[in-house]
């Protein structure tokens, strides 16, 4: 069963859910890999304590607390820093379909390069680094001759919907052409394919 989208007026009306709230940071760059290749664009995932990918985040309870104040919370705990989430950040929100009784609201925030690489600096001394985050990473905007980048990213293991989550972020900001995209989920696919057999 395929998650549902729903608003997130919808979501918050809903009784005995519980609610994860999760969010992509991301800004523009102008660095190049080896000098050459140009990265456009800086997207953080973390890799979490079971060794899935995934975003920040985790568990809010918006009868005590606002969906983004909740996320900021998480943010401070898992990144070290403290981060204003507004409703304007909001990109989507699903019900999940496992586990059940679980709405995911999603999240997006666009920083400068200096602003995230201070993310990046501040994560490794979070109360949760090395305990629940064993880090932050960078996703691979671009595709490598040999077929790498993008695509070998995206046939590593994520938790719940966080890679149909990235996805749909990528085109929704337009960070990755659609041609490009494409070309990497299917390489990644054939990827995890031949990975199952």
């Amino acid at each position: 069963m395929e998650s549902k989208e729903i608003t997130k007026e919808q979501a918050l009306s809903l009784k005995g859910y519980k609610h994860a709230c999760h969010i992509m940071l991301y800004g523009d760059t102008a660095a190049k890999l080896f000098g050459k290749i140009p990265t456009k664009h800086i997207v953080l995932m973390q890799m979490r304590f079971d060794g899935l990918l995934g975003f920040p985040g985790g568990l809010v309870n918006p009868g005590q607390e606002s969906l983004e104040s909740g996320l900021s919370r998480e943010i401070g705990e898992e990144l070290g820093v403290a981060l204003r989430v507004s409703p304007e950040d909001h990109l989507s929100t699903e019900l999940s379909s496992s586990p059940p009784n679980l709405v995911c609201h999603f999240f997006v925030k666009k920083m400068t390069e200096e602003e995230l690489r201070g993310v990046e600096k501040a994560a490794v001394m979070a109360s949760d680094h090395g305990l629940e985050v064993m880090g932050l990473v960078r996703v691979p905007l671009f595709t490598l001759r040999n077929g790498g980048g993008l695509s070998s990213f995206l046939s590593h293991s994520f938790i719940g919907n966080s890679r149909s989550q990235l996805l749909s972020a990528l085109r929704t900001l337009g960070l990755v052409s659609h041609h490009d995209l494409e070309a990497a989920i299917t390489r990644a696919d054939k990827s995890l394919d031949s990975k199952a057999r």
